[in-house]
């Protein structure tokens, strides 16, 4: 399965909890099919002190959120849509809307 969401993509969730809310995706994990956005999917961490961290406490911070769960934003239409890839001239592959047929990468 070919992952079509990367880093810095602006992704909205389309079920669970979180439905609805859209965010930058922070980091992409291909092998577990997950990706973690910013602002989405918050779990409450109980920490020790410690060196790095002086104070313990419960901190709040994004979790991994299922790749199925998101949709990449299109730049031009601005919807949520699935990518296809496609070649360009050149050789060079790249993500393209499903809806408007414009291309997502850069040249």
């Amino acid at each position: 399965m070919r992952i079509k969401v990367k880093k810095n993509d602006i992704v909205t969730v389309i079920s669970g909890s979180d439905k609805g809310k859209s965010g930058k995706v922070l980091k992409v994990f291909p092998k577990e099919g997950k990706v973690i956005v910013e602002k989405v999917n918050f779990v409450k961490k109980h920490t020790k002190p410690s060196q790095k961290v002086q104070q313990g406490g419960i901190v709040e911070k994004e979790a991994p959120v299922n790749i199925s769960k998101v949709k990449v934003i299109c730049n031009k239409c601005g919807k949520p849509s699935r990518m296809k890839i496609t070649t360009i001239a050149g050789g060079k592959r790249v993500r393209v809307c499903k809806k408007c047929n414009e291309m997502i990468d850069e040249k």
